[in-house]
């Protein structure tokens, strides 16, 4: 068991960047094609996150066209390279998967003062 978790803590991100539910984040998520690495930015609303240390994750939830199009993504992973704060969020729930059902201008999250 010790060889796991000193794999885990050497795995870990040393600065995890902070965000809360409601907040819209840019993500520069790296993307490899072939040999060539390029950083593609999913910018959205984090309607839900999972705790449970080196397997955390977010979930980020955008309108692209249209189209609702939702990104879990693992906050220790390699590929996410930072994460940006844009706005902040006033939400009184943990998880925001009521925003799915929402179109247009009641899709928005209410900025916090």
């Amino acid at each position: 068991m010790d060889k796991i978790q000193a794999f885990v803590s050497e795995q870990l991100k040393k600065e995890v960047p902070q965000f809360n539910i409601g907040d819209t984040v840019k993500v520069h998520n790296l993307i490899k094609e072939g040999t060539r690495e390029r950083i593609q930015i999913f910018e959205g609303t984090v309607i839900a996150k999972h705790n449970g240390g080196i397997s955390e994750t977010f979930t980020v939830r955008r309108v692209a066209y249209g189209c609702g199009v939702e990104k879990t993504f693992p906050l220790h992973s390699p590929s996410v390279a930072n994460v940006e704060v844009v706005r902040k969020g006033k939400v009184r729930r943990s998880k925001l998967y009521y925003l799915r059902d929402r179109v247009g201008k009641a899709s928005k999250v209410k900025e916090l003062n």
